[in-house]
């Protein structure tokens, strides 16, 4: 059996899952609403405040969609409540990122700036302070588009090996290369 599938959801004050008839999970809370269609060969039961999510058969398609849909659920209940915040940091000489409501403009060492228009779901702050490198922060209710955003924006430009110049995460440990070396 699943070992994450089988896991229940414990759901905090303030939040409710609902199951509509075409296996349509709505998760309500107090920072929104979010809904995930739920494969039909997967059973999803709400009771006293604890989700469990239930498959037919062993077979190795039910196993595989147990755990993906208890997880999905899990971050749904988790984004209502709590919401997810990823912190970048642009790390170079002159790199720049300011925000204005829905659009994000990167300035990142090419001969144009990258300029996102991002999904009314997402909301950026960008913050640069004297002597530290500008950090861009998104927050949101849904861990996928998030972190979607967040990969794209990383693509821009990837932290390189030797110096470390990019977007990388806050706090993420980059593995470093020695640049040339001496001959001997």
């Amino acid at each position: 059996m699943s070992r994450i599938g089988k896991l229940p959801i414990a759901l905090p004050s303030g939040v409710t899952v609902k199951v509509h008839d075409d296996n349509l999970v709505e998760v309500v809370g107090p920072l929104g609403s979010l809904k995930q269609q739920v494969d039909p060969d997967i059973q999803v039961k709400v009771e006293n405040g604890i989700v469990n999510v239930i498959r037919p058969t062993e077979q190795k398609r039910h196993r595989a969609l147990h755990g993906l849909y208890r997880s999905l659920i899990q971050n749904m209940v988790t984004g209502v409540s709590t919401g997810y915040e990823i912190k970048q940091e642009l790390v170079g000489v002159g790199y720049k990122a300011t925000a204005e409501g829905q659009m994000l403009e990167l300035h990142l060492g090419f001969s144009h700036p990258f300029v996102i228009q991002l999904p009314p779901e997402v909301k950026v702050d960008a913050v640069t302070e004297r002597r530290s490198n500008p950090i861009i922060t998104l927050k949101s209710i849904d861990k996928q588009l998030i972190g979607q955003i967040a990969a794209k924006i990383r693509s821009f430009r990837p932290p390189e090996p030797y110096k470390g110049k990019g977007v990388k995460f806050v706090n993420e440990m980059l593995r470093r290369k020695s640049g040339k070396t001496a001959g001997s």
